[in-house]
């Protein structure tokens, strides 16, 4: 304890959070983990409530950010990190081709339920993959450079990938309907 007194005024907490608190102890790898999990339900959360319509409004013009966009840039982004490069799995990119980079933000095509479903399935195989590892010192290979990756370098890089987006959530879902909080 210190002798600081504690602040009256928190940031509002949404109504429907559920999120469990990151833990105060506990190893590496759990603590990486809860982290990464704390903020991919933040980001479920600023999604939560929203019509399909409200999801894909690009509500910051001229930017082509919306919710629908930035939950499949995100799957794509698990899938890219934790079972392509760290798991070597074979599999085909999600919303990316060399022709079209960031049709995951522009071609807003197909069920925004289905994106998200696609979305909790990768973080679902991500967790997996993380549970599985011996270390978190073991490698993948990063595509773009041939190099070793460790699942620690990933962990710490999906938090701060989550933490820029969730930003971005923050100021999509208060232009959409006025709610803020934590």
């Amino acid at each position: 304890m210190t002798d600081r007194a504690t602040p009256a005024h928190y940031s509002p907490q949404l109504e429907s959070d559920s999120r469990r608190p990151t833990p105060s102890t506990g190893s590496e790898r759990e603590t990486l983990s809860a982290v990464l999990d704390w903020h991919r339900a933040t980001f479920a959360l600023k999604c939560a409530g929203l019509s399909a319509e409200q999801l894909s409004h690009k509500a910051v013009p001229p930017s082509e950010l919306s919710l629908h966009g930035l939950v499949r840039h995100l799957a794509g982004c698990e899938r890219w990190w934790f079972r392509i490069q760290f798991a070597g799995e074979e599999l085909p990119l999600l919303y990316y081709s060399d022709d079209d980079p960031h049709q995951d933000f522009t071609a807003l095509d197909g069920d925004v339920d289905e994106a998200f479903a696609l979305w909790r399935a990768e973080c679902d195989r991500s967790r997996e993959i993380v549970a599985a590892a011996t270390s978190l010192e073991e490698t993948g290979i990063r595509k773009r450079t041939g190099e070793p990756v460790s699942l620690r370098s990933i962990l710490v890089d999906m938090i701060a990938e989550y933490a820029r987006h969730n930003g971005h959530a923050d100021l999509l879902r208060e232009r959409l309907d006025g709610t803020i909080g934590r």
